[in-house]
Order: structure tokens, then sequence, then C-alpha cells
């Protein structure tokens, strides 16, 4: 059996005597954090942390930052009371009073990011971020001076010291006040925005924020600058793409030299013509591209090609696009880019070589021949005159090799790359119909009875092909006019090849209908080369 004995009257005071003293420990530690307003701001620091962290992402962290802050002036101020309470009377009252400020100034903080950063954008209001620093810094130095009020301070003696204190300051945070005075002034005048492109000495990049004490601004590095604003306040600076109204476009330059024999009219039309036509990414279509003759050098004239650049993040590699479209354009046009003036050419070939590459060339241009229907009747010395009137025409990727309806005398021959073909109708969109790899072969018609071109060729990559033109065809149809005759049945042959609607006529109408074709081929072959009737 356990006998419990029942505590001492003695005992049972002292300990009704420390309850009763913890107790008031605890209620007046808790009048120090108690105010009326504490449950109607709790509340409302409760709702507007929430509603950010909700629909703000990228202010999360600031938020429960601000919230841990907010909850630590409050425990704060608890502390200051039990410090108060245990004989530290003057330290505890100035603790609270600290805590108490922090805790308006988080209210304050957290008031600004839920104003400027999601009420404000709600009614489709955007403004500065330096508004929102500058407001709530007002609000901190006015919860401070109301503070001050209630803890008995004269604000009169301050008002009356504040122009030697206000000198003081201004003397010793010249270049704060500059930069925070600077960014003010950017934005209430849009000189910068965020997103600008904008040039600083040599920096170039994207403004990406705009705060009191700097301008963030992004480079293609992956660099961020951070430029003081009164730094932009006193030196130039340049807004890249910004032109009134305008989509943000920025003019490039494309700089190149070519040897006086070529006229410069020659030059720039080709060069214009061929980058304009060419369907390039972040090349804008208006302005259109110009090229222009800058100045007359030593030994050539110097030529620019002038773009606008639509994406001014991808200036390098459009750049390098623009360029590999202005080279191959000069190469088709058989048009050589000068020689810098301080070129020596050292190299001295003999006759036995250069005979060499001309066989070995020439050879590969008879191998391309061999591949094409239309020669197949051809003799060898045949191929070999018509090998050495090919002409070498690379193209770039998206050039238009030819365009419907337009009348040009000449075949390609396609050796490297792929083309597409397309049909181009009026009031509808362009119809892709093929697409030709190397070996193909197009613009028989043209060459042989100077038809115009029924569908547009366009490089679906950087292509190579070898153009022959009717010059070449002249001599040997005059020498041997029967072979007239045999082209006209290829291209017939061909085109009833290419045409699905001949496809399911029976055999006595199809040949019934190649027979005509093949005369009305003939006849057009040997008008546009003025060769004779027979008998």
């Amino acid at each position: 059996m356990i006998i419990m004995s029942s505590p001492t009257p003695e005992r049972s005071f002292a300990r009704i005597a420390t309850m009763n003293t913890m107790d008031t420990l605890w209620q007046n530690a808790s009048l120090y954090a108690w105010h009326e307003d504490l449950p109607t701001l709790i509340l409302i620091v409760a709702v507007m942390g929430g509603l950010l962290a909700r629909f703000k992402n990228g202010a999360r962290r600031s938020v429960a930052l601000t919230l841990i802050t907010f909850a630590s002036s409050l425990a704060g101020q608890f502390v200051s009371g039990v410090i108060a309470q245990m004989g530290y009377t003057s330290f505890g009252m100035w603790l609270h009073e600290s805590f108490l400020i922090l805790e308006g100034m988080t209210a304050i903080r957290l008031c600004g990011m839920f104003i400027f950063r999601l009420l404000l954008p709600v009614i489709r209001l955007q403004p500065p971020r330096i508004l929102e620093d500058i407001i709530v810094f007002i609000g901190y130095l006015g919860w401070g001076f109301v503070r001050l009020h209630y803890a008995g301070l004269d604000l009169s003696g301050i008002v009356t010291t504040s122009a030697v204190i206000t000198a003081v300051l201004a003397f010793s945070m010249q270049d704060t006040l500059g930069n925070i005075l600077g960014g003010m002034a950017l934005q209430l005048d849009n000189s910068v925005e965020v997103g600008d492109w904008i040039k600083v000495d040599e920096i170039i990049g994207k403004v990406v924020d705009i705060r009191w004490r700097h301008t963030a601004v992004e480079t293609r590095n992956w660099e961020t600058v951070i430029v003081p604003n009164s730094q932009l306040m006193k030196s130039k600076f340049s807004v890249l793409g910004r032109h009134g109204e305008e989509p943000v476009q920025w003019r490039r330059w494309i700089w190149f030299n070519v040897a006086y024999q070529i006229p410069p009219s020659r030059v720039i039309e080709t060069v214009q013509n061929a980058v304009r036509d060419a369907d390039i990414g972040n090349v804008a279509r208006q302005p259109a591209v110009q090229c222009v003759l800058m100045e007359f050098d030593v030994s050539y004239g110097r030529y620019a090609l002038r773009y606008w650049l639509t994406d001014l993040q991808n200036d390098d590699s459009t750049d390098s696009e623009v360029r590999d479209h202005v080279y191959v354009a000069l190469q088709r046009a058989g048009i050589r880019l000068a020689f810098p003036e301080h070129h020596v050419h050292m190299t001295k070939e003999s006759e036995k070589h250069e005979l060499a590459r001309q066989t070995r060339r020439i050879q590969e241009r008879i191998g391309a021949l061999h591949k094409v229907e239309l020669f197949n009747s051809f003799r060898e010395d045949e191929l070999l005159a018509i090998a050495q009137r090919l002409k070498y025409a690379p193209f770039a990727k998206g050039d238009i090799i030819t365009h419907q309806g337009a009348v040009a005398h000449w075949l390609y021959m396609l050796i490297e790359g792929e083309a597409e073909v397309y049909l181009d109708s009026p009031g509808q969109p362009r119809r892709k119909l093929s697409t030709l790899h190397p070996g193909n072969f197009f613009g028989e018609m043209g060459l042989m009875t100077g038809a115009p071109r029924t569908a547009t060729v366009v490089a679906a990559t950087d292509a190579e092909c070898y153009q022959l033109d009717k010059a070449a065809f002249e001599d040997i149809l005059r020498n041997r006019p029967e072979l007239a005759e045999e082209i006209s049945h290829t291209l017939v042959s061909r085109r009833f090849g290419l045409d699905s609607l001949h496809q399911d006529i029976d055999a006595d109408t199809r040949a019934q209908q190649m027979s005509q074709q093949h005369l009305d081929m003939l006849s057009k072959i040997r008008n546009f080369f003025g060769l004779k009737n027979p008998g």
C-alpha cells in the first residue's frame, strides 16, 4: 500500500505565490507585445503575404523573409516585456521600441510589395521598381518620425537642425543621392526602360532591372553588368533599335571589298537582289536591305550591305549568315573579293600542274553531264565542248535559284545540296511540289525552247550547281541538227513521266499524244535555235 502525503500549508502557499508571480510576469510581458490594432495588422499581413506567395513566384523568397522578420518583431516585443519585468526597465523599453519600429517597417515593406507587384499590375499599370523603393523608403522615414514623436522626442529641434544635417548627409552621400535622383530621372522621362538594349561605353546588353542605385544590364556573354544610375546621367549612352513607334530593329553593316575592274552598279545589284530575295532569319523585310559603295580605297572599292536586325540577341550569328549569302552571290556572278592590299602572291604554278587541274575539273563536269538524261545521245567530244562551257553556280540556303514566270535560257544541274520546287498561284499560298537532290536537273525547257519558268526553285540547303546556257548548244546543234529530234523525244518523255494526268490513259492515246507533243517540241527547238527544217 502506497500512502501519499498531502503538501504542507507552507509549501502550498509558496507554489500559489510562484504561480501568481509567473502569471503576472506573463501578463505584463504580453502587454508589451500587444496593442489593440495587432489582430487587424496580423490579418492584413497574413492576407497580403499569402496572395503574394500564391500569385508571384518570383517574390516568394522576399515575402517569406518579410513574414519571418514580422514574426520575430512580435516575439522580440514579448521578450522585451520579460526583460523589463525582471528589473531592466530602461533596456526593456528601448528594446520594445526597436522591435515595434521593425514591426511597422516589415508591414510597410509587405504593403509596398502587395500594391506595386500584385495590385497595380492587375489594373494594367506597371510602375518602375525604383518608385516602389522610394515610396517604401519614405514610409520607413514617416514611421520612424511617428515613433520618435510617441517616444517624447521634440521634432522641432530636428527640424531646426535639419539644414546642417542635410548638408552633412548631402556631402557624404552625394554619390548615393546622385544614383537615386538619376534612377528617378531615367524612369520619369522614359530614357531607358526594362527590356531596352543599350550601349554604354563598350558594353552592349539588355536592361533587366532599374533600381534606386543602379541599372542592371545583361550582355550576350551571360554577364550582368551593374551600371550606377549617376553614370547614365552624366555620360552618353545609346538605346539600340528604338525608333519612334517602329518595331525594335537595329541596322547592321556587312563590309566587303571588290576590285575596280567590276562596275559598282553590277556589284550593288548582285548583292542587294540576292539578299533581298533570300529567306534569312532575323533579317527584316522593311526597311529593305541596301548595298552601297562607301568609299574608294587604294586598290579596290569598299562596299557595305546594310540590313535591319529584328532579334538583337543574335547579332553575330545573323551577320555570319548574311556574309555567307553575300559571298556565294558574288561567286555566282563571277565577282571575286579583292585581296588585302598587303597580300603578296608568291606561288608560281607550272603549266603542267595547271593543265592537270583543268583536266580534273573537266572530267568532273563530264561525269555530271553523263547523269543528265538530256545528253544521253551526245558524243564524248560534244560533252567535252559542253563541259568547257559549264559555269559553277553556288547558292546559300534560302536563295531563289529560279523564279516562276522568269525567262532564262539556261539549265541547272544540281551537284551538291538540296533544292525545293514551289508553285505560286495568285491569291493562294505557295505550294511545294518536290525536293531535288544531287544529280537532278531543271530549267531544260527554258534552255531548249526559251519557255518561261513553270515553277520557283529555292535552295533548301547550301547548294552547288552547274549552269549551262543556250550558247553552249548553238554550235553542236548546228553541226548535228538531228540531235534536236532526239532531245525533243527526251523532253516529251520526261514531261509525260512527271505529269500524273498522263498516268491512267491507255497506251494508244498516250502514244498519240506523245507523238503530237514531240512534233510541237521539235518545232519549238528548231525555231529557238534557228535550225532549218529538213527536206
